[in-house]
């Protein structure tokens, strides 16, 4: 992890844009899906990581299977109003439009040592019977531009735990490049998955 920190320790501080000039790059935006073939994911739940990708853009996804029930880890991934619960990253987070539905504005601060300060997101998708929560980045002092996350769960092909992913569109920050912005998002949701494992399987336990 020390090591991707170092190649994403070139993305700095940088307030994004909040209302980008529309160009005729939009019509060159592609429908891709970033999910590995490797990975055994129903088309149900595949549906919901196409993103539409444009030329200075980059897509990726990242997959994690754990022992606990849906049912733990969706108590804890839907939370709209509170990240924190596991992804230590987030410092605080409070809710500045909405009661957590979809349309709800969070704004949410990260911990010092992050090339970044804040962050103004939006709740575009809450599904509680497909699992499916999606939101996307409006503002914030940080160069993630018009980043848009999905994340999904479902029952391990196994019938033994639960399969976490989450996939994300962003812009490529000017100076770099689309290796490295997709080494510093996906260590970061590496990361979160690791803190959401080990919180999901102690709650299970308790549960």
């Amino acid at each position: 992890m020390h090591s991707n920190q170092q190649r994403s320790s070139s993305i700095v501080l940088q307030r994004i844009n909040p209302n980008p000039n529309p160009t005729t790059a939009t019509k060159e935006y592609q429908r891709r899906n970033p999910l590995p073939c490797t990975h055994q994911v129903p088309n149900s739940v595949a549906v919901y990581h196409n993103h539409q990708v444009g030329p200075d853009q980059c897509c990726s996804a990242v997959i994690q299977q754990i022992s606990a029930p849906i049912s733990s880890i969706w108590s804890l991934v839907r939370r709209f109003d509170n990240p924190q619960a596991y992804k230590h990253f987030v410092k605080s987070c409070h809710l500045l439009v909405g009661d957590g539905k979809v349309g709800s504005l969070r704004q949410v601060h990260v911990i010092s040592g992050l090339p970044a300060a804040s962050s103004t997101e939006r709740l575009e998708i809450l599904d509680e019977e497909q699992h499916v929560i999606s939101f996307s980045v409006v503002g914030g002092d940080h160069r993630l531009a018009n980043y848009k996350s999905v994340t999904t769960l479902h029952e391990a092909p196994s019938g033994n735990g639960t399969v976490v992913v989450e996939s994300y569109v962003v812009d490529i920050p000017p100076g770099n490049t689309k290796e490295e912005t997709c080494v510093f998002v996906d260590t970061i949701v590496k990361c979160n998955f690791q803190s959401l494992t080990q919180i999901a399987n102690k709650l299970s336990k308790r549960n």
